[in-house]
């Protein structure tokens, strides 16, 4: 299922599971994600998965490349039961004030604002990966006519619950930070909650994720 294992600096391993950035090439990702961090390996420090990578963190004091690859290598990932992939909904406000590039896009997709709408709530989104910031999600696909670049000058503060679309993924802003992403709306539910130690992440890869657009009111008022 892995191409290629290969040295990462010093003290990271590098899993190549292809150039395909499709969901059957992310599930063997997710397999082996999940089936290392089920075992608990001494000296293993963190797992990060990508849309066709993982990138396993050691400390060297504990374990080398060379052990590491060979429990990587020698790993039974179809043994045991697979983490229960999650359905979730997304509250999505696409008033004026939260849809920052919706004419931007008009233009670019050849698209009104009702059919690019349209086409963004009918989809199930599927989670490849977390990242770029604590909890981020990337979710994948978008139809061909639906994809557009990013902003060729990314904003220096992208506010906190925003819905981005660049290329053939949809992320949702964590935090306020920057970024080029083409946004469409804002969502009031909180994605990362960094008091929950264990599973601080809402959205994890492989979960599915669907949207529902709400009023202005109803997102001031959400959790209330």
């Amino acid at each position: 299922m892995i191409k290629n294992i290969s040295n990462l600096g010093d003290a990271g391993l590098y899993c190549d599971f292809g150039q395909e950035v499709d969901k059957e090439t992310n599930s063997k990702v997710i397999k082996y994600f999940e089936s290392l961090k089920k075992k608990k390996i001494e000296g293993i420090i963190n797992l990060t998965p990508s849309y066709n990578k993982l990138i396993v963190s050691f400390d060297l004091r504990k374990i080398n490349f060379r052990k590491l690859k060979k429990i990587v290598e020698n790993l039974d990932v179809d043994k045991g039961q697979p983490r229960p992939i999650k359905r979730i909904e997304i509250p999505v406000c696409s008033d004026d004030s939260f849809s920052l590039d919706i004419e931007r896009l008009e233009k670019k997709l050849s698209l009104s604002k009702e059919e690019i709408y349209k086409n963004f709530l009918k989809k199930e989104y599927f989670c490849y990966m977390t990242g770029f910031i604590a909890g981020m999600p990337f979710l994948g696909d978008l139809e061909k006519n639906m994809r557009a670049n990013r902003l060729e000058t990314p904003r220096v503060k992208v506010p906190k619950g925003s819905i981005g679309l660049t290329e053939q993924f949809v992320n949702v802003y964590t935090f306020e930070s920057p970024g080029g992403w083409n946004i469409i709306g804002n969502t009031p539910l909180n994605l990362f909650d960094n008091t929950k130690e264990k599973y601080p992440n809402l959205i994890n890869p492989g979960d599915i994720i669907t949207f529902k657009q709400i009023s202005f009111n109803d997102y001031k008022n959400y959790g209330e």
